[in-house]
């Protein structure tokens, strides 16, 4: 009689087939967004005469409606980053999330950032992908233990996919989720990230997110005063989105006047206006809708966006996404902070090469650290701050430059905040990752996960 395979068995090959499968999943939703994005805000933003300002303001508006019909009779799991989320499913149920909360993420994601959210796609690429693994893990009647294991593997899968970036995806999960090193975990957390990266290559290609054309140094040292200064400013920039993030986010629940599913498409319409101000004063969007574009030229050096651009776009960024995930709406904020960051350091580097003289080229390099500064001081994942850059745009010659800016936006940012914004926001939903031992927190994260989630997930 043939020997049934084990749970180690059971547990790598779920792992490898989890790998692969939150690749396609990845890209498919990253498709789907761009399809829907060039069927609804592209067409808004380039409508003839004055019709695209309304068309800018009415295409997010109806999406965030639909949305928030969406999340409040169908799937309300499926709001905000995703990555909380996560968490909690890891922290509180054994990694277990549900096939109705995986798909609603998908679904209504799609539509909210395709109609012009200023919100990202890697949060819910990471839910999606998680759902995925959580669904493969209980297919296979793997124990509480590793289905908890396969929600950093499909946390992993996702961050790889979505960026690019398999070894990132490695360090984030272990900064963000795990916490520890488990070898068993990690493991299956490289064996994931390196499948749904070679899969995302084989789709979309084997290029980083962005194409930086030259590749970027420390050509002076006299810029790491500048850089310096940059680190301080991200940590006040990130702070600021995160305090904003939440003042305006326990304003719409405290808003019981209008109904909830309506806040989405207030959000929308805040974030269209915010986009018409871009496009009518500086003939770029990225405010909403795709922003990996606009940053794109900040990145390439200016090309075009002038010192107050960059720092108008900063602002605008952050107002727009502050609004669009606040309302209520479904998506991340890693392509957000990424933005904010690339325009902040492109403007630190206006000035850097007007006090010193430098030659204009570094501008682009001051926007690539400043993407790393921003997200270290908004995530607090510190070696992926690092990492991710250096993945992203395929340049290594800025390391001493994003070590001080990252490093002095992180600990900065700490010491004014102590909590990283996606704890902050489960904290404001009465979920203490961190005091899960407290008593009355553990039936309050069970109230807000979806009803249809079992409790017997403590181990």
């Amino acid at each position: 009689m043939r020997r049934m395979p084990n749970e180690q068995q059971r547990l790598l090959a779920i792992t490898i087939l989890a790998g692969g499968l939150c690749g396609l999943a990845a890209v498919s939703f990253h498709i789907s967004t761009g399809f829907v994005q060039s069927w609804c805000i592209n067409r808004a933003t380039s409508a003839p005469g004055h019709s695209w300002i309304w068309w800018t303001i009415l295409t997010p508006a109806l999406g965030g409606l639909v949305a928030g019909l969406g999340l409040r009779y169908w799937v309300p799991a499926a709001a905000g980053s995703g990555i909380p989320q996560v968490k909690v499913a890891y922290t509180f149920r054994s990694g277990r999330i549900t096939f109705k909360e995986t798909v609603g993420k998908f679904v209504l994601c799609v539509i909210q950032l395709g109609v012009g959210a200023s919100l990202g796609v890697e949060g819910p690429t990471v839910h999606i992908c998680s759902g995925v693994s959580s669904l493969l893990a209980r297919a296979a009647k793997l124990s509480p233990r590793n289905c908890r294991r396969m929600t950093s593997v499909g946390m992993a899968a996702g961050i790889a996919a979505a960026f690019n970036a398999p070894i990132a995806a490695v360090t984030f999960t272990l900064e963000e989720l795990i916490g520890s090193l488990d070898q068993t975990m990690l493991t299956g957390v490289i064996v994931a990230a390196a499948l749904a990266a070679v899969v995302e290559n084989k789709v979309l290609g084997a290029n980083p997110i962005f194409h930086v054309p030259h590749h970027y140094e420390l050509a002076n040292s006299s810029s790491l005063i500048s850089y310096a200064v940059l680190g301080v400013l991200a940590a006040l920039v990130s702070v600021a989105f995160t305090d904003s993030l939440l003042w305006l986010r326990g304003w719409f629940k405290r808003l019981t006047s209008v109904p909830r599913w309506v806040h989405p498409a207030l959000g929308g319409a805040a974030t269209g206006c915010l986009a018409i101000a871009a496009i009518a004063f500086f003939h770029v969007n990225g405010i909403a809708g795709d922003p990996y574009k606009t940053l794109t030229m900040a990145l390439t050096g200016a090309n075009g966006l002038t010192v107050v651009a960059m720092t108008v776009l900063c602002l605008l960024k952050l107002a727009a996404t502050v609004t669009s995930y606040s309302s209520g709406g479904a998506g991340g904020i890693f392509a957000p902070s990424l933005y904010m960051g690339g325009m902040l350091g492109g403007a630190v580097g206006y000035i850097d090469v007007a006090v010193f003289h430098h030659s204009a080229d570094s501008i682009g390099a001051f926007a690539v650290v400043g993407m790393g500064a921003v997200f270290a001081g908004t995530v607090r994942a510190p070696m992926t701050s690092v990492l991710i850059i250096f993945e992203m745009t395929n340049g290594y010659g800025l390391i001493l430059p994003l070590m001080i800016a990252n490093m002095s936006a992180f600990a900065l940012a700490r010491h004014w905040r102590h909590t990283s914004v996606y704890d902050a926001l489960l904290e404001q939903d009465g979920i203490f990752l961190h005091s899960a031992s407290r008593p009355p927190f553990v039936p309050r994260v069970k109230a807000l996960l979806p009803p249809e989630l079992p409790d017997d997930a403590e181990e």
